[in-house]
């Protein structure tokens, strides 16, 4: 079944995606991999190629494109290819920097910064996790008071997207004492700002392509003009902003799927196995069949997902199934991948190798999938387990004692 998401301007902005996939991207993913990096090169020629900061307001240089199925498009042909580091950049580019500074910054901002999130000139990253605080925003420890003109910012961050190269972090800091949700604010920390360094590149167990960093503090000294939004707005901001950081990755995680289920079933069509193809095998061929059911399944729901959130109406809970389940169904999908390619699945030379380590951040990242039950068991049991009225009259035989409660003597 084919998706109808897409309409004909969708299909022609794809062509220009995928010539640009082709000439820029597939001939240097072994050297970026081997530099752990992506040179700036390639940002800079996604954004001539109109890649990048599609939603960035026309007098910014950006087109105002606020179709997400654009983006989406983007990312479904970054993964056609497996090149997951370059989508997870981007990603983070697009729907989480960008994403804030749309959102949140003022007149002034947007003309100190926008701009080269159009030409591919500034890489943004977004600063939340800490060595101490993952998952548990509220027990972030980086700091950040008030001095004159200044905010000042003390504390480390670790995992952070683009680190190496972002030109521009969006800081997630306490600003104040109690553990509230108005106690922590957004800061853009620009490159070269005093006591602001850079750690150690981050050496991970897949996305090698991807420049993850840890980030350092020291008395770092922020103009108060790059407070971004309101002092105390900071955790709001995030809750605001996470239905479209995990949605994209639902959707890098479908697309994952969607391309190494085609490598595989081109793999079991061609190699064989005593005297016949891998894919004439019962076993081999059921599990494919279920696994292109599911694929499909999911892929409806993740089309959804996309439309709901250009109505404006995707909602946290939706998100957070949408992640779940994607990087769920791709963790399968590779697994079974790997296993049917036999032993050249265990070799990175074979994309479907490298779709194996790279994939594995996807159940932790953007909220693991633990949280990701825990929004949805709460929107679910809260809404099916509202206290009933009692009815009235005599207690069933027997409920009193169950209860813990005696009969008067």
């Amino acid at each position: 079944m084919r998706s109808d998401l897409f309409e004909t301007d969708h299909e022609d902005y794809r062509r220009t995606v995928r010539e640009f996939v082709k000439r820029r991207v597939v001939p240097n993913m072994g050297r970026w991999d081997a530099d752990r990096l992506i040179d700036r090169d390639t940002w800079r020629a996604a954004g001539a190629q109109g890649l990048l900061g599609l939603s960035v307001p026309v007098e910014h240089g950006g087109a105002d494109e606020r179709d997400y199925r654009y983006r989406v498009v983007v990312q479904q042909e970054i993964a056609r290819v497996g090149a997951a580091a370059l989508q997870s950049g981007f990603t983070t580019n697009d729907d989480i920097a960008l994403s804030y500074l749309l959102r949140h910054a003022d007149a002034e901002q947007r003309g100190r910064w926008l701009a080269g999130f159009v030409t591919g000139e500034t890489i943004g990253a977004i600063a939340m996790s800490e060595p101490a605080a993952g998952s548990d925003l509220r027990g972030v420890r980086t700091t950040a008071v008030r001095d004159g003109d200044d905010w000042v910012l003390n504390g480390s961050k670790t995992f952070i997207t683009s680190g190496i190269l972002a030109d521009l972090v969006i800081v997630f800091a306490r600003t104040g004492e109690d553990a509230g949700s108005r106690a922590f604010s957004l800061f853009v920390v620009e490159n070269g700002t005093p006591g602001f360094t850079r750690g150690r590149k981050l050496d991970k167990v897949g996305l090698h392509a991807q420049d993850t960093a840890e980030l350092f503090f020291d008395n770092a000294r922020v103009p108060a003009a790059n407070l971004l939004g309101e002092v105390g707005e900071g955790l709001p901001a995030l809750m605001r902003s996470l239905p479209l950081e995990r949605l994209g990755i639902a959707l890098s995680a479908q697309f994952s799927a969607e391309a190494v289920l085609e490598w595989t079933v081109e793999y079991v069509r061609q190699r064989r196995a005593f005297g016949k193809r891998i894919g004439d095998f019962q076993a081999p061929a059921f599990k494919l069949a279920e696994l292109s059911t599911a694929v499909e399944v999911s892929r409806a729901f993740l089309d959804r997902c996309v439309r709901e959130y250009n109505a404006g109406t995707l909602t946290a809970t939706d998100a957070a199934k949408a992640k779940l389940w994607a990087t769920d169904l791709q963790h399968e999908v590779i697994d079974a991948g790997v296993q049917l390619h036999g032993g050249y699945g265990y070799m990175m030379e074979y994309p479907v190798a490298k779709a194996f380590v790279d994939a594995r951040i996807q159940r932790i990242y953007g909220g693991t999938s633990e949280i990701m039950k825990e929004i949805i068991q709460r929107e679910l049991i809260g809404r099916s387990l509202r206290p009933r009225r009692r009815p009235r009259g005599p207690e069933p035989p027997g409920r009193r004692l169950r209860a813990g409660r005696y009969p008067a003597r």
